[in-house]
């Protein structure tokens, strides 16, 4: 029997994120909880007095920072102890008074938006130019601006600061339950061997070379969803018309248009993208069809998806990995790769190994003042290694920003975040691609390990989005929304999106949506991979040509953080994501990879 696995505490330190560099211990963080407790009465002391001058604003402005400055640090370790062991229920309780003090938090500053409105743009830009501590806030104002209609009433706005944390128990149930509760029934191998299934463990499961497990494996996690489905749908059901809820109450059209119009994004980038990737479905068919035949295989099913077709696979270490990414992204500087590398091995920015109760997936953490952290489960593969080098993307985009903008600016739009983490793959792949060129072996790994990416951020996530757009609509129908609707919506683009190549569990496929808490609760998000990837690629093809300037305005982008709108801060990098050249040039990068298998099958 494959070794069960291990507990937190089982692993090592060199394994484990750096969280004492948060705080020293829980009880560190529950003296400097109970500390910015105390201070949120400073914050509501401005009430009423920001119009009194620039000075006062200034004032209010510092105060503001100074406590999300450190409500952010408690955040990150609450959210650190949280997201690698969901068994800890000390941490679990920490995790929920955070909550409530970010209710508190956004209730006592309910009022500053409210009032700055009511002061006039004009006159505050006149503030920001003669006051020596507002400069710099012009991106600001433009942001506020741009939101005055979708700005409420000083007590409709404390009311919406005051519902967000009971309205976060939603999301944060249905994580516990697939996170701590949902039992995974043992996957078996074709030699009636048993393999444990956790968030940690599931894609290796899925990747392996023997079918039966790879079946026991998929069948075995989506039947544990499918036991909960109803009260999973419930929760997202909750989570979605609260959105839903939300955008109303901010005279938003939509749910979309409330994740569209701050960044000041046009409908189209959304419609586009879609359109884009239902045109080009056939390009996912010719690569299932291709799979199949490489696999020898009447049938193809959902659970070959990740099949490995190299015949060894390599092994690569976590060391190993950050040395090829050292050598991939030599192209941005000595500081970017010596800040990268010292992160990643010495200041241990990353929480590597699969452990008991360990959250699914993969993230990249942190706020001003600390590391920007990792968290993952590393494999000792090229898929582990893929991950690394996206989620140092993430974290190097941080490092940069936090090390140039102000706090009002330290922050950046998801939008452009997935950028900067899938241009960290496309630069390593483009460099392994050339460095193993001639060995087969290693370049098969390398085209499955581009089309298990492009699978999760170019098939996956457009699908998941078309699902939000679908659920979303029908919510302001006022139509209802049951397990059964969303399993039956979810098949539906499955079977669309597979075509006749794959043959649909349309159960299993259905229960898709429950296995993605993470991203379906934050409107939107999933949509937003699929324009990162595009943006990536067309940003490394400029460096990889050696365009005169594309390095120095890449690592622009980074310094730049919240400091523009998304769009036009990558349109100073280079690429134009308003347009759909850029996701049309991605299924390009993806055709060739799909011609390289197709080539291989004769």
């Amino acid at each position: 029997m494959e070794p069960s696995v291990p507990r937190r505490e089982e692993i090592s330190i060199e394994g484990r994120w750096n969280a004492e560099s948060v705080f020293s211990s829980p009880e560190a963080w529950d003296v400097a909880f109970e500390q910015l407790k105390e201070t949120l009465p400073g914050i509501a002391s401005f009430k009423g007095r920001l119009a009194e001058s620039a000075a006062v604003l200034a004032d209010c402005f510092e105060r503001s920072e100074a406590v999300q400055q450190a409500f952010g640090k408690l955040a990150v370790y609450a959210g650190m102890a949280y997201s690698t062991d969901t068994l800890d229920q000390a941490a679990a309780e920490r995790y929920g008074r955070l909550q409530g003090l970010a209710a508190e938090l956004r209730a006592a500053a309910a009022f500053v938006q409210p009032e700055l409105l009511a002061i006039g743009i004009p006159t505050l830009k006149v503030w920001v130019e003669s006051e020596a501590r507002l400069a710099g806030y012009e991106h600001f104002l433009d942001r506020l601006e741009l939101e005055a209609q979708h700005t409420r009433s000083e007590e409709v706005e404390e009311l919406l600061g005051a519902v967000a944390a009971p309205f976060a128990a939603a999301t944060q149930a249905h994580g516990v339950l697939a996170d701590t509760d949902l039992v995974f029934e043992d996957a078996i191998d074709s030699q009636g061997e048993r393999h444990a299934i956790s968030q940690g463990t599931l894609l290796n499961l899925l990747g392996s070379p023997d079918r039966v497990l790879r079946q026991n494996a998929y069948e075995h996690y989506a039947d544990a969803h499918l036991r909960f489905k109803n009260t999973m749908a419930t929760l997202l059901g909750a989570g979605l018309r609260q959105n839903h809820f939300r955008a109303r109450a901010r005279r938003y059209e939509s749910v979309l248009h409330l994740s569209l119009e701050p960044d000041r994004l046009p409908l189209s980038v959304f419609e586009s993208l879609i359109e884009t990737f239902k045109k080009n479905l056939s390009v996912w068919h010719r690569y299932w069809r291709a799979k199949r035949q490489m696999l020898g295989y009447q049938d193809f099913h959902a659970f070959d998806i990740f099949a490995p077709l190299s015949v060894r696979s390599p092994e690569v270490s976590f060391e190993q990995s950050v040395d090829w990414l050292s050598e991939a992204l030599a192209p941005l500087g000595d500081e970017y790769v010596s800040a990268m590398r010292c992160g990643a091995l010495e200041q241990r920015w990353v929480d590597r190994y699969p452990n008991k109760g360990k959250r699914l997936g993969a993230f990249s953490s942190g706020v001003q003042g600390t590391h920007p952290f990792i968290m993952m489960s590393y494999s000792d593969d090229v898929f582990a290694m893929s991950t690394l080098a996206h989620e140092l993307g993430h974290s190097m985009h941080s490092y940069f920003a936090w090390r140039s903008q102000p706090p009002v600016y330290s922050s950046y739009s998801l939008f452009v975040a997935e950028v900067a983490s899938n241009f960290n793959q496309a630069m390593l792949r483009d460099y392994l691609f050339k460095t193993f060129a001639g060995d087969e072996a290693f370049e098969l790994a390398l085209i499955e390990e581009a089309m298990r990416n492009f699978h999760r951020y170019f098939f996956i996530m457009p699908t998941l989005a078309r699902f939000e757009l679908a659920a979303y609509e029908r919510i302001a129908r006022g139509e209802s929304l049951t397990a059964n609707t969303m399993n039956e919506l979810m098949s539906d683009l499955f079977s669309e999106g597979y075509g006749a190549e794959v043959v649909v569990d349309s159960e299993r496929e259905g229960i898709t949506w429950a296995q993605f808490h993470t991203h379906l609760y934050r409107h939107y998000y999933t949509y937003q991979y699929a324009t990162g990837i595009s943006g990536a690629h067309a940003l490394a093809h400029k460096i990889l040509k050696g365009e005169p300037d594309a390095t120095e305005r890449y690592l622009g982008l980074l310094r730049a953080g919240g400091s523009n709108f998304p769009l036009e801060l990558l349109y100073e990098a280079g690429v134009d994501l308003g347009d759909a050249a850029p996701v049309e040039t991605t299924f390009e990068v993806l055709s060739g990879l799909v011609g390289r298998l197709e080539a291989l099958v004769g």
